[in-house]
C-alpha cells in the first residue's frame, strides 16, 4: 500500500488528505470502519503515533467517530464536511495564488476557459 510522502507538508496531514480522498472516491463510505492505527502505520511505514495524530485530526473535524474499544468509523456526513473543508482551503489558498499568477503572466481568463474546454 505504501505512500510517497513529500517534504512540504507534515506526514500526518498527508495521511489526512489521503483519507479525504479515500472517502471522496468511495473507497471508505459513511459508517465504514477505518483501518486500525497499527494496520495503517504498517501499511504506510510510519510511526503509529503519526497515524493516531491523523485520526485525532479527522475526529476533531468530525470526519471520524471514535467508538472506544472498537475503532474509528467514517461519520454519516463526512463527504459534505470534507467538501466544505477542501472548498474553504481552495478558495483561501489556491485561488488567490492562481489569480496572482494569471495577472503576473498576463493570462486572460478566456485562455483558461479555452484550455479547460479542450
Amino acid at each position: 500500500m505504501g505512500m510517497d510522502f513529500n517534504n512540504t507538508q507534515a506526514i500526518y496531514l498527508q495521511i489526512v488528505d489521503w483519507t479525504f480522498e479515500q472517502i471522496l472516491i468511495g473507497n471508505l463510505k459513511p459508517g465504514d470502519k477505518a483501518k486500525s492505527v497499527r494496520e495503517l502505520a504498517v501499511a504506510f511505514e510510519v510511526n503509529p503515533n503519526t497515524v493516531m495524530r491523523s485520526y485525532e485530526h479527522l475526529q476533531s473535524n468530525e470526519i471520524f467517530l471514535n467508538k472506544r474499544g472498537i475503532g474509528f468509523f467514517v461519520t454519516d456526513d463526512a463527504v459534505e464536511k470534507i467538501k466544505t473543508l477542501r472548498k474553504k482551503k481552495f478558495m483561501e489558498e489556491d485561488v488567490p495564488s492562481f489569480l496572482k499568477n494569471m495577472k503576473l503572466l498576463g493570462i486572460d481568463i478566456n485562455e483558461i476557459i479555452n484550455l479547460y474546454n479542450k
